[in-house]
């Protein structure tokens, strides 16, 4: 497929719905236009185009937000650099892309530096890579691969964000909330010490349309009790 096939299929998914509430939010003048498809059929159209590295530098040019996601879900993580990385984390139109660049199954998080790059963003004093060095920590957080970090690692990163949550914008609250309900996920013993910094930051008021994120919720669910073995 090409550049014009692409955007052929975003017109034919578009969701006016999802448009009228983007231009409500953003307004006409905003950086970026979009089709109002959401993340779920980003990923459907994404599988069916397959991996592309070409394709998702091309779109990755496009000024739509559509187009964007496609390309970063769409990309080769064997091919792509930390060059590559640095650039594009320079290009979220101050953060508004970090999310899916960083987390929803990211292909940056398949790349064979992602650990040594989530470390060392996490480190920086640009708020951005900050967000996203706690993105790609909750993807990693999810694998269970062999070559995963051990419990001590996540252990570090369970005091690291007990260290500096507090005073820190909602964005990277979130992101840092996200990174801990992962790593809570893995075993009974990184839930336990989840959980008892879950509880300390309590529930994370993130919009005034959504309930409050509650990590402590999420990491003592009936759901989460089954999957650890939790009675």
């Amino acid at each position: 497929m090409n550049e014009q096939a692409i955007f052929e299929l975003l017109e034919q998914h578009k969701n006016q719905r999802g448009i009228d509430n983007w231009l409500k939010v953003h307004g006409e003048d905003f950086a970026l236009t979009s089709y109002g498809i959401g993340l779920t059929v980003h990923r459907k159209l994404a599988k069916q185009i397959g991996r592309n590295r070409e394709l998702a530098q091309q779109l990755w040019q496009s000024n739509n937000y559509d187009a964007k996601v496609i390309a970063l879900l769409i990309d080769d993580p064997k091919q792509i650099t930390k060059a590559q990385a640095e650039q594009q984390v320079e290009q979220l139109h101050g953060g508004f892309l970090a999310h899916v660049f960083s987390s929803c199954d990211a292909t940056l998080a398949k790349t064979s530096f992602v650990v040594e790059l989530l470390e060392e963003w996490i480190e920086s004093s640009d708020e951005v890579r900050v967000r996203c060095g706690y993105g790609l920590l909750y993807e990693v957080a999810k694998w269970k691969k062999k070559s995963a970090p051990d419990d001590q690692y996540f252990l570090d990163h369970i005091s690291n964000i007990a260290q500096r949550y507090k005073g820190q914008p909602t964005n990277v609250l979130m992101a840092m909330a996200g990174a801990l309900l992962a790593i809570g996920g893995r075993n009974i013993t990184l839930n336990t010490a989840a959980l008892e910094l879950a509880r300390e930051i309590g529930p994370i008021t993130f919009s005034d349309t959504c309930d409050p994120m509650d990590v402590a919720k999420n990491l003592t669910s009936d759901s989460m009790k089954k999957k650890l073995g939790i009675r």
